[in-house]
């Protein structure tokens, strides 16, 4: 496949990606921008709110940090994935 079909399939938006290009190309558009920039990166994360709001360290992975509702984030302890002051899309700030 050389060019995108209607549903955005045949080519890849990624400009990095852990994903196998074969598997880029098959799916949607729609649904390639929906995957955590850390695992394939559109570039897409801003538009999608798919951000880590990690102001201090975490142990949670990056890709997890990214795919997580901020509502699940919020609740994760600092000691495990730190968001004092960080704003979140609710206009609330991390403690």
């Amino acid at each position: 496949m050389s060019a995108a079909n209607e549903h955005g399939q045949g080519v890849s938006h990624a400009k990095d990606s852990a994903l196998p290009q074969k598997a880029q190309e098959a799916v949607p558009g729609s649904v390639e921008h929906k995957v955590p920039d850390a695992l394939h990166d559109t570039g897409s994360n801003e538009q999608t709110g798919k951000v880590s709001h990690a102001t201090g360290k975490s142990i949670v992975p990056e890709t997890l940090q990214q795919g997580l509702p901020e509502k699940v984030e919020k609740v994760v302890p600092n000691a495990l994935h730190d968001t004092s002051g960080a704003k979140f899309s609710d206009g609330s700030v991390g403690k």
